[in-house]
């Protein structure tokens, strides 16, 4: 049984060390580079089955350029990125389209050779399906209205004007509606927005409920927050190249229907009777 070759890839020698004893233990064949450009040279040089590279290094490139570089000359290797940072988890879900797995170190022994037997089992990932922004939002909507309750009912400020489920959320069908429609458009972001009827009305309703101007901002930024929460949750299947326009799209839209909001809210509140100083 022919031998699995492995490249790794890493700025720090006792890594290098600690690993290479890790994967030679286990069968199989490592060639270790300390940088990029030796990584690189050693890709052009000869095939590999798996590649294994730190995500962050010293110097030109990092481990995407390595990852790149080895679905570019070695299209069958697996390739994994090695990431030391565990709070980047999520947001690093995105190089998925660049590499086949991500793992977060240090990683015991016996689990990193289950991963990479794993995969190296598996195959690399190729053609992998992505999504836009406004699909994984079109098809969330639900859920996400459901998060954004949660939130709201522990606001005091907001929960002080008592209402239904139903009152509370149901202008958010609508406006995941019209959301969605501004992020399948061409509008330009700086363009003047669409007037939207349904904002105007929720101003004006939650005037009249007795929400006040500071109650009306906070369920805006509570809805914000939720949308963005799901954003980094479906980051692994969004096609990274729309990801920053959908991003500034939907706080442009946000922000926009707060404003048709407010106006109405405004325009909706009686008069200030208190005689005025000279």
């Amino acid at each position: 049984m022919a031998t699995n070759r492995v490249l790794l890839v890493d700025d720090d020698e006792v890594v290098r060390l600690t690993l290479t004893g890790i994967l030679e233990q286990s069968g199989f064949e490592v060639t270790c580079a300390a940088n990029v450009v030796e990584a690189l040279r050693r890709i052009t040089a000869e095939p590999y089955d798996a590649l294994l590279t730190d995500l962050h290094m010293p110097g030109a490139g990092d481990g995407l350029t390595v990852a790149s570089a080895m679905r570019h000359v070695n299209p069958t290797a697996v390739t994994l990125l090695l990431s030391a940072y565990p709070h980047m988890e999520a947001a690093t879900q995105a190089i998925l389209l660049q590499a086949d797995e991500i793992l977060v170190k240090p990683m015991d022994a016996k689990s990193l050779v289950h991963v990479i037997k794993n995969r190296m089992e598996i195959g690399p990932v190729r053609n992998r399906q992505t999504d836009t922004v406004a699909k994984v939002l079109e098809r969330t909507s639900g859920p996400v209205i459901q998060d954004w309750y949660k939130l709201i009912l522990a606001e005091r400020s907001v929960m002080s004007v008592p209402m239904s489920h139903d009152l509370r959320c149901g202008h958010l069908p609508q406006f995941f509606r019209e959301l969605v429609a501004r992020l399948l458009s061409s509008r330009p972001i700086v363009s003047k927005a669409s007037v939207s009827p349904a904002a105007t009305i929720h101003g004006m309703n939650r005037r009249r409920l007795g929400y006040t101007a500071a109650m009306l901002v906070e369920e805006s930024r509570l809805l914000q927050v939720t949308i963005f929460k799901t954003i980094q949750n479906n980051l692994a299947v969004i096609d990274p190249s729309l990801l920053l326009a959908g991003v500034m799209t939907i706080a442009d839209e946000v922000d926009s229907q707060l404003s048709q909001a407010m106006a109405s809210f405004i325009a909706d509140s009686p008069p200030d009777t208190r005689p005025h100083r000279a």
